[in-house]
C-alpha cells in the first residue's frame, strides 16, 4: 500500500487546506507522497518542509503589501503576485521556507503545471526546495492573464488547474492506491463555463492550445469532481472538503476573512483525524 495526499488549487481558498494540513503535521499524519495543484503546491510545500502555520502566517501578514498582490505589480511587470517578493524575499527573508526540512523529508512531493504550447498537464518531482522547486511550485500557480508564462526546462508554463485541479489519476498512475484528497469547493459543486472567454482568446493568443483549454475547463473539473465522487462512494478515495462554500475571493487579503477560511479547515482535519488514521491503517 502507498499513500498519497492531493491538494487541490483554488488560490486563497488554499487557507481552508492549509487548516487541514496543519492538523495533520501536528497529530503525526504522513504520507509517502503528495501532488498539489496551484495554492495546494505554494501551501501544500509547508506540509513536506513540516511548518505547520507559515502559510497563515505570511499570508495575514504580507497579503495587503502591494509588493505581494496588487493592479500596480501586474502593470508593472505582467504577474499579479509579486514574482521578487513572493518567491524570494519572503521565503528567503521574511518567512523562511525550511529547504534542510523539505530536503531531508522522504516524502515525494508532485506539482502539476500546463504546458501552454501543447495545452497538457506537465508534471515534476520537487526534491530539495531549491531555486528550481521554487519556480516550479510558481509555475503551477501562475493564474492565466495575471501572470506571465514561467520558462522551465525548455516549457512555457502556467497554472496546473486549467487542465487537471486535481491529480487523483496522475497520483493513481504513480502507483498510490490509498489517496486522501483536500478540495477547496464543498460537495456538489460544479465549475460554470468561463465568463470572459473572449478575454481568455485576446490575451492568450499567442497560445491558443492553453486558449482552447481554458475554454473547457468547466468540462474538465466537472468530469473529475464526478469521478471524485464516484471513488469516494466506492471507499477508494477519502475526500475533505468545506462543508459549504468559503465566501472568498481568489485573491482575499482580509486576515481575518483568511483566518476563518483557515480554521474552516482545521475544524474539518480535527472532525475527519481518526477516519484519516483508520483510512491510512486500512490493509485492505
Amino acid at each position: 500500500m502507498r499513500t498519497a495526499l492531493i491538494l487541490e488549487g483554488g488560490a486563497m481558498r488554499g487557507m481552508f487546506t492549509c487548516g487541514v494540513t496543519d492538523v495533520f503535521l501536528e497529530n503525526g499524519i504522513e504520507f509517502d507522497g503528495a501532488a498539489g495543484i496551484s495554492a495546494g503546491a505554494v501551501f501544500g510545500c509547508n506540509f513536506k518542509s513540516r511548518q505547520a502555520g507559515r502559510a497563515i502566517r505570511y499570508n495575514k501578514r504580507y497579503g495587503r503589501d502591494p509588493r505581494y498582490c496588487s493592479l500596480r505589480s501586474l502593470i508593472k511587470t505582467g504577474d499579479l503576485y509579486g514574482v521578487d517578493f513572493c518567491y524570494r524575499e519572503i521565503p528567503d527573508v521574511l518567512d523562511p521556507f525550511d529547504r534542510a526540512a523539505f530536503r531531508e523529508n522522504p516524502m515525494a512531493f508532485y506539482v502539476g503545471a500546463t504546458d501552454v504550447m501543447t495545452g497538457e498537464a506537465v508534471y515534476h518531482r520537487l526534491t530539495d526546495g531549491g531555486d528550481a522547486d521554487i519556480q516550479w511550485m510558481r509555475a503551477s500557480a501562475s493564474m492565466p492573464l495575471v501572470s506571465r508564462p514561467v520558462a522551465l526546462e525548455g516549457r512555457l508554463l502556467l497554472d496546473g488547474g486549467i487542465v487537471d485541479p486535481v491529480p487523483f489519476a496522475y497520483m493513481e498512475g504513480l502507483g498510490y492506491d490509498r489517496c486522501v484528497a483536500v478540495l477547496t469547493q464543498p460537495k456538489g459543486y460544479r465549475k460554470p463555463p468561463a465568463k470572459a472567454m473572449a478575454l481568455f482568446r485576446l490575451g492568450l493568443r499567442k497560445y491558443p492550445a492553453v486558449a482552447r483549454a481554458m475554454a473547457v475547463r468547466h468540462e474538465r473539473y466537472n468530469a473529475q469532481m464526478r469521478q471524485i465522487d464516484e471513488r469516494e462512494a466506492a471507499g477508494a478515495l477519502l475526500v475533505i472538503r468545506p462543508e459549504a462554500s468559503l465566501g472568498i475571493s481568489r485573491t482575499e487579503n482580509d486576515p481575518d476573512a483568511l483566518e476563518r477560511v483557515y480554521q474552516l479547515g482545521r475544524t474539518q482535519g480535527e472532525r475527519r483525524l481518526e477516519e484519516v488514521r483508520a483510512y491510512l491503517r486500512r490493509d485492505v
